[in-house]
C-alpha cells in the first residue's frame, strides 16, 4: 500500500464546516494544481420483461435512443455541478465521459469519468454525472414500468488531491 493510499492516522473532519459550525465552500486558493481524476457509477435493475421490451427496441423509446440521450444528459450534468450541489466550485471540466453498458440483461451499468487540472477535485461531478444519466434511463422507461430501479450509485476512484481511492485499474 502507497503513502499516498494509506489512511491517515489523524481523523478525518468535514472540510465544509468552519470551527464554529457554519457550512461553507471550502478556500482551495492555497492548494496546488494537480491532476484530478473521478470515476463514479449506477446501476439500473429493470424488471425482466422490460429488459427483454427495451433489448428488442434497439434501447429505443418513443422519447428517443435511450443510452445516446443519457449520455448527454449526464454530461450536462456534470458540467452544471456547481449549480446543483452548494458548496462545489465551477470547474472548467477537461474530461468527461459516460459509459453505459448492460452487465446482465436485466441491469444496465452507467460509468461517468470526469477529469481535471485544478486545486479540487471531480467526485462530485462524476457522482451527479452518473446519476443524472441513470434518471434520465428511468424518465425514458418509466411508460414501460416504475418498478425500475436505480441503485449503487458509488464512487469508483479517485486520483489526485490528498488522497486517493480506488484502484489503478478503476481510473481512466
Amino acid at each position: 500500500m502507497s503513502a499516498k493510499s494509506r489512511p491517515s492516522a489523524k481523523p478525518h473532519k468535514l472540510t465544509h464546516v468552519d470551527a464554529e459550525g457554519r457550512a461553507g465552500m471550502v478556500d482551495v486558493g492555497a492548494k496546488r494544481m494537480t491532476r484530478r481524476l473521478a470515476v463514479a457509477e449506477a446501476r439500473l435493475h429493470f424488471p425482466r420483461e422490460v429488459a427483454t421490451a427495451l433489448h428488442a427496441a434497439g434501447l429505443r423509446s418513443p422519447k428517443g435512443p435511450i443510452i445516446d440521450t443519457a449520455i448527454v444528459a449526464g454530461t450536462m450534468a456534470v458540467k452544471r455541478t456547481h449549480e446543483l450541489i452548494p458548496f462545489c466550485h465551477p470547474l472548467a471540466i477537461e474530461r468527461c465521459r459516460l459509459d453505459a453498458r448492460f452487465e446482465t440483461p436485466q441491469v444496465l451499468v452507467i460509468r461517468c469519468e470526469v477529469g481535471v487540472e485544478h486545486r479540487t477535485g471531480v467526485e462530485m461531478e462524476a457522482l451527479t454525472g452518473a446519476s443524472v444519466a441513470a434518471l434520465t434511463v428511468y424518465d425514458m422507461c418509466k411508460a414501460l414500468s416504475h418498478e425500475i430501479v436505480i441503485a449503487d450509485l458509488r464512487l469508483i476512484a479517485k486520483r489526485g488531491g490528498r488522497r486517493d481511492v480506488g484502484t489503478a485499474e478503476d481510473t481512466p
